[in-house]
């Protein structure tokens, strides 16, 4: 199956063919994860674990942000 690159506002984009999407279970909205494999790319659906750690690393780090800094010292 072949895409085309267009452009999108200042970027550039792909759009995914709506057969595609539904067999993934995919929809407008969700993320994926983007990674180079062997001069190509590769979209993978956002795993919801990292997603979910990442929030919670978030909060920790706004909440712990003064104490954080000074360790870094």
């Amino acid at each position: 199956m072949n895409v085309t690159i267009r452009k999108i506002g200042n970027s550039e984009g792909i759009i995914i063919p709506k057969e595609v999407l539904t067999r993934l279970g995919l929809k407008a909205g969700d993320t994926l994860e983007i990674a180079e494999s062997n001069g190509g790319i590769e979209l993978r659906p956002e795993q919801a674990d990292l997603a979910e750690q990442l929030k919670a690393a978030r909060i920790g780090m706004d909440k712990y942000r003064v104490a954080l800094r000074e360790l870094a010292k």
